[in-house]
């Protein structure tokens, strides 16, 4: 979490910037979930191949006949195997464009991504930059955003002048130590004058 963050959840800034260190420092050496996908994915497809191959490699061994035969074999295996390769990188390509596009709409706040993704233009021909992202994305989803605001969440977590908890300390008798750390945080929020003991 973000120091911001910590001050919305009702932290002082001395104490937030104690939680946000914590926090960066609790995740040293995270690997993003999209990226352990890739690689994972990326090693089941690698031991498919490895068994598939040799499976063919057996067979060659086992079918008997002349020179010619045998190379007709090995040309349409290595053809083949160039057709499985092309597919593999193309595959790794699109989940590595949707994993980024994926990133991109929850950093941006889309409530659903499916829906979102559905407003993109010309997916098909989106390329994946070194830093992974994608260009002209961001361009987009503030279009997307602009023209769809229902699609994303707000940043306004609540309307001037409404108290939502103004009744919780009639429902509570005052006992915070019954609250949850949520409804605490928006109780204290909403009544500044009130003294824990």
């Amino acid at each position: 979490m973000k120091l911001n963050d910590f001050i919305k959840l009702g932290l002082d800034e001395e104490t937030a910037k104690k939680c946000e260190t914590a926090s960066l420092e609790e995740l040293k050496g995270y690997i993003p979930k999209t990226r352990f996908d890739e690689v994972n994915n990326e090693k089941k497809k690698l031991e498919f191949d490895i068994r598939d191959r040799n499976k063919q490699l057996e067979d060659l061994k086992k079918s008997s006949g002349d020179n010619e035969e045998l190379k007709k074999q090995i040309e349409q295996l290595q053809k083949d195997n160039k057709a499985k390769d092309e597919l593999h990188l193309a595959e790794m390509k699109k989940f590595k464009i949707d994993s980024a596009i994926d990133k991109a709409l929850s950093s941006a706040g889309a409530k659903n991504n499916k829906s979102v993704k559905a407003l993109l233009e010309e997916v098909e021909k989106f390329d994946i930059k070194e830093d992974g992202t994608i260009k002209g994305l961001e361009d987009q989803i503030k279009k997307i955003k602009e023209s769809e605001p229902y699609l994303f969440n707000s940043h306004e977590t609540m309307v001037k002048g409404l108290k939502p908890y103004e009744s919780l300390l009639d429902r509570q008798n005052t006992d915070v130590k019954n609250m949850t750390y949520s409804e605490l945080v928006s109780f204290m929020e909403n009544n500044p004058d009130f003294k824990l003991e």
